[in-house]
C-alpha cells in the first residue's frame, strides 16, 4: 500500500504512478524502478492539482519544482490517463 500525496489515500501500488526525482529532474515512473526518491500520484490531473497547491511534490521529493517541470508532469500523466 502507498499513500497518494495529492488526495493522501492509501491505495496498492499497482493503483498508483510513481514520480520520481534524481539529481534535479522530475520524471514519471510507471515502471516503478527509476533512481531516486519517488512519491506516489493518483493518474488523474485532480490529485496532481491537489499536490501542486499544498506544494507536497516539492517537499516529499526535497526539491524545487519549476514551473516548466510542473507542466511537464501535468502532460504525462494526462497522457498516461488516456
Amino acid at each position: 500500500m502507498r499513500r497518494c500525496v495529492g488526495c493522501m489515500e492509501s491505495k496498492p501500488k499497482k493503483e498508483l504512478i510513481r514520480i520520481a526525482g534524481y539529481e534535479g529532474t522530475v520524471t514519471l515512473d510507471p515502471t516503478g524502478k527509476a533512481k531516486g526518491r519517488g512519491v506516489y500520484l493518483c493518474p488523474s490531473s485532480e490529485c496532481l492539482e491537489k499536490a501542486k497547491k499544498k506544494k507536497a511534490l516539492a517537499r516529499s521529493l526535497g526539491m524545487e519544482l519549476s514551473e516548466e517541470q510542473l507542466s511537464q508532469l501535468f502532460k504525462d500523466i494526462e497522457a498516461y490517463e488516456k
